[in-house]
């Protein structure tokens, strides 16, 4: 078993990148079916999806934009339930199909919340593609669109996700070792 060590924690391999590479090639085939003729705006939520967004747009051939939104919930290992917006978006969003674009799902509570912002800003339509999702930690109500791979409510690095700002660069999904 292949094992890495970030700061002071232990983790070992969970998901391989030929598993995240054809779990982002699924959601990208997906996402071409349903969103052809609507010129989506990729909506990133920076700084974990940056490598999922990187890989996901190589594989959309619709026409469509990108753009970066920053936002924080987590200090260390732990989500603080609470949504920071660190930057912001400066997309017009009236009548505009948003695809969100995420690089994990566990209470939810960050897709909630910019998914209502949205709203008000007046997307025409708002979906959400995440790469991970945990189903033991959701807390919220809302549909998932375009979804990777379910997990464990276990703490991951890897794959653009950290442990306090370490470990995004490593090209396979590492979990916890308890």
């Amino acid at each position: 078993m292949k094992t890495v060590k970030v700061l002071e924690l232990e983790f070992s391999e969970f998901i391989d990148a030929n598993e995240i590479a054809k779990a982002v090639k699924s959601i990208a085939s997906q996402i071409n079916k349903d969103m052809e003729g609507k010129n989506p705006l990729f909506l990133v939520v920076l700084n974990g999806a940056f490598m999922f967004a990187a890989d996901l747009m190589k594989e959309i051939s619709i026409p469509c934009e990108i753009s970066f939104v920053k936002l924080s919930s987590y200090i260390g290992t732990k989500t603080t339930s609470t949504v920071r917006e660190l930057i912001g978006l400066d997309e017009v969003l009236h009548d505009r199909t948003v695809v969100i674009v995420e690089d994990i799902i566990d209470t939810g509570i960050t897709m909630g919340v910019t998914t209502e912002k949205l709203r008000k800003l007046e997307a025409k339509e708002v979906k959400i593609a995440t790469l991970l999702f945990k189903p033991e930690a959701f807390k919220m109500n809302y549909k998932i669109d375009y979804l990777g791979i379910e997990i464990p409510n276990d703490f991951i690095v890897g794959y653009g996700l950290d442990y306090n700002g370490q470990g995004r660069n490593l090209p396979d999904i590492y979990k916890i070792i308890s």
